[in-house]
């Protein structure tokens, strides 16, 4: 699971850095103002998010049996698919309806981040 969150997260930034290369020089005089800050709105989380992955990776390997790391990661890259992807897809299409699953990821984020959290306080106890 070490190696997989590793390459997920690596996988991810790159396609965040070229995503934000993208909308910085192919696409930002296509796109309006809102468009394209919601585009980068996208690019700034999947980042983010693309880290969270290596980092959750790297805890993985310090705490191999913590399972509730292991669900953080698939929270993460679903909230990647889902937050990011809808948001890249409404910047570029205009589809609007897609903000409605938009939360959702975040949500996944969210949790995500939060059982890191829990995973810390748990590992904390167990010394």
């Amino acid at each position: 699971m070490f190696r997989l969150a590793i390459l997920l997260g690596t996988g991810n930034a790159t396609l965040a850095i070229l995503l934000g290369a993208f909308g910085a020089h192919a696409i930002q005089d296509t796109l309006s103002v809102r468009m394209l800050s919601i585009f980068n709105t996208a690019v700034d989380y999947h980042l983010y998010h693309a880290l969270g992955l290596i980092v959750i990776g790297l805890l993985i390997k310090l705490h191999p049996t913590c399972k509730i790391l292991k669900v953080a990661v698939y929270l993460m890259l679903f909230g990647i698919i889902i937050f990011c992807g809808s948001l890249y897809t409404l910047s570029l299409t205009g589809i609007s309806k897609l903000g409605m699953i938009t939360p959702f990821g975040g949500i996944a984020f969210i949790t995500a981040w939060l059982f890191v959290f829990i995973a810390f306080i748990k590992q904390e106890h167990n010394h």
